[in-house]
């Protein structure tokens, strides 16, 4: 039940991630710099401010991270070797055929005498 919950919920935060990362704007990809103000974040430094966008991307990555590392852990515990899930089952064996009684069993078939066969001469 948790497993199933955490790969519904890393599901919805691989599509939030992906969402988040396409809505960012590249370098100098704002509005001023496509009708030529190139110095529109210079004002703010090379780097610029932190944006809500900004936030939450690094939180849905950390969380991306998180379930991720939670996830391969909860399956490597969960699965087991090919060897010891040999080892644990019991050796079956074929089921025998059930030999018909005496009393039960169809009389065999008496074979038809053939005709004496033709020797060439």
């Amino acid at each position: 039940m948790l497993y199933t919950l955490l790969v519904i919920l890393f599901i919805v935060v691989c599509f939030f991630l992906i969402l988040v990362v396409l809505l960012q704007q590249g370098k100098g990809a704002d509005v001023a710099a496509a009708f030529g103000g190139g110095t529109s974040q210079a004002s703010f430094g090379p780097r610029g401010t932190t944006t809500l966008l900004h936030k939450l991307t690094t939180g849905s990555f950390v969380t991306f991270v998180v379930l991720s590392i939670g996830l391969s852990v909860m399956t490597a515990r969960k699965s087991r070797s090919v060897t010891e899930t040999v080892k644990d089952q019991p050796a079956v064996a074929a089921p025998a055929t059930p030999v018909p009684s005496p009393a039960t069993a169809p009389a065999p078939e008496q074979p038809a005498p053939s005709a004496p066969a033709e020797t060439p001469s």
